[in-house]
């Protein structure tokens, strides 16, 4: 999640970026209260992710065909959209320098992010412009939320999203937001998509957060210290999607080089209509499910 929100307009039932008026803040290194850092995947690339999610994961759980339309995907905190259109590439298996695509046919992205410059950033940088879809959004602003992606789902004549997007971000939620916060942020999350990617932040960076902010001089996020919500939280996020959200966690794909597990989830009620193919089960279960 990243900084302060900008206003989307609706335009002839797309979706359009209102200008930011103000000058875009300066950051100090370091200084990102809402994780917008400008070069974030200079310290976690893409290719940490992917190395772990197989390339087939969503043509085996969504089928294509012409009745059905694209699978549709909804990537929470997007920053500048490296990972989203890394994201894109791999699953399905775009090579290397190709900056056209007619499988936007396939896949579509709404990609969102708390901060205005990293969403125009994100816009002017990607190579496929017809397949995913930047917007500056709050995601914590449920009247902004609604309508935003509620005029993207319209537009393929859906209610939900096929999978959902959520990659370091759930600590940003938090401290910013509480236990509550975090909370409901999981509750629309599993409301909005039949399957999940989480990565959750572990304990060990909320620290490492407040930490670089006390060094800047900056004060605290307020809600660091009144958290009981703390400890193992690969675990406490498990525990409020499957326990609270209505959501089954079928995997984990392993974790990254700086030690966060990419969790997979899916909405109990899609279990009829999208049932696990037993590859893919076989395959989180020797990369060790929870």
């Amino acid at each position: 999640m990243r900084l302060m929100a900008v206003p989307s307009e609706l335009d002839g039932g797309s979706l359009k970026e209102t200008a930011a008026e103000e000058e875009p803040r300066v950051l100090e290194p370091g200084a990102a209260p809402f994780g917008n850092f400008p070069h974030y995947s200079r310290f976690h690339p893409p290719e940490q992710r992917l190395r772990l999610l197989p390339p087939e994961l969503l043509r085996q759980l969504f089928p294509q065909s012409p009745e059905n339309g694209p699978i549709l995907g909804l990537d929470v905190g997007c920053n500048s959209g490296d990972l989203s259109v890394a994201l894109y590439k791999h699953f399905l298996s775009l090579p290397d320098g190709e900056t056209c695509s007619d499988a936007s046919r396939e896949l579509r992205l709404l990609c969102c992010d708390i901060d205005p410059v990293l969403v125009k950033r994100a816009e002017k940088e990607c190579p496929f412009p017809d397949a995913l879809t930047f917007i500056t959004l709050d995601f914590m602003n449920q009247r902004k939320r609604k309508v935003l992606l509620s005029s993207f789902l319209s537009q393929f004549g859906r209610s939900v999203f096929d999978i959902g997007f959520c990659m370091s971000i759930t600590m940003w939620i938090h401290l910013n937001h509480g236990d509550h916060g975090l909370w409901e942020f999981l509750a629309h999350l599993s409301s909005l998509c039949h399957y999940l990617l989480v990565e959750p932040q572990p304990w060990k960076c909320y620290r490492a957060a407040a930490r670089r902010l006390r060094k800047l001089g900056l004060h605290d996020f307020d809600h660091f210290h009144s958290l009981a919500i703390r400890g193992d939280m690969t675990n406490q996020i498990v525990q409020i999607l499957t326990q609270d959200h209505g959501m089954e966690l079928i995997c984990c794909f392993g974790n990254t080089s700086w030690d966060r597990s990419l969790l997979f989830f899916r909405a109990k009620q899609t279990i009829e209509t999208h049932p696990i193919p037993e590859s893919l089960i076989e395959r989180g279960k020797e990369k060790n499910r929870l």
